[in-house]
C-alpha cells in the first residue's frame, strides 16, 4: 500500500504559520545537503495531496519559476506531478495536472493509498488540511524540517488530534542552514 508522507516546514516551537498565515519564518537559504535531501524524497513520489486554501499559491509558485532559476528542475517536478485537491466548494478544477477530492477525508485518502502500481503520496498543506489529516490518522510519515526560529504563536499542524500520537524517529539530519529534519514514521 502506498504511504503518505508529510512534508513541513515548523518553526522551533511547533508553528507552521505565523497568527495570520504568515510564512516568514522559514529558512530558504538551503545547503546542497538540504536540496539534494529534498529531491531525492520526492523519487519515491507520483502524487501531492494539497488543500484548497493553499493550492493557488502553490501552483502559482511553482509555476512562476523561470526557467534561468536554479530551483527551476524542482519547480518542473511541483508542476508535473499529479496533485489532487480536496475542497469542499470547487466543482472542478481551476489548474493543471490536477483532480478534485470532494468525498469524505479517510475514504478519498485511503482509496488513493491503495492504488496499486504508484509510488507514494505527499501532502504540503495548508494547516487545516494537514491537521484533519493527522488527526484521521492518515499520515503515516512525517518529514518535520524545523527552522531556527520561535514564533511564540501561530497556526499549528497538531490542533485537531484527539489522543496523544506516538512517533518512532527514523532519521534525524541537521543542515549547514540550520534546518534539523526529524523523520518520523508511525
Amino acid at each position: 500500500m502506498r504511504k503518505l508522507k508529510l512534508q513541513v516546514q515548523l518553526s522551533v516551537d511547533g508553528f507552521n504559520a505565523g497568527p495570520n498565515g504568515e510564512l516568514d519564518f522559514m529558512e530558504w537559504n538551503w545547503d546542497d545537503k538540504l536540496k539534494t535531501f529534498v529531491n531525492d524524497l520526492h523519487t519515491s513520489i507520483d502524487t501531492i495531496l494539497l488543500g484548497r486554501k493553499m493550492t493557488d499559491g502553490f501552483v502559482k509558485h511553482w509555476e512562476g519559476v523561470p526557467a534561468t532559476d536554479e530551483s527551476y528542475p524542482f519547480a518542473r517536478i511541483m508542476v508535473d506531478t499529479p496533485k489532487v485537491v480536496f475542497t469542499k466548494t470547487l466543482d472542478k478544477a481551476l489548474w493543471n495536472n490536477t483532480k478534485l477530492a470532494k468525498g469524505n477525508l479517510a475514504d478519498e485518502v485511503n482509496q488513493l493509498k491503495k492504488q496499486p502500481g504508484h509510488k507514494d503520496i505527499i501532502v504540503y498543506g495548508g494547516s487545516g488540511f494537514v491537521s484533519n489529516l493527522i488527526a484521521e490518522g492518515l499520515i503515516d510519515e512525517y518529514f518535520l524540517f524545523i527552522n531556527p526560529t520561535a514564533l511564540g504563536n501561530g497556526m499549528t499542524i497538531f490542533k485537531s488530534l484527539k489522543a496523544k500520537q506516538n512517533l518512532k524517529l527514523k532519521k534525524s539530519i541537521a543542515f549547514d542552514c540550520g534546518i534539523v529534519l526529524l523523520h518520523y514514521e508511525l
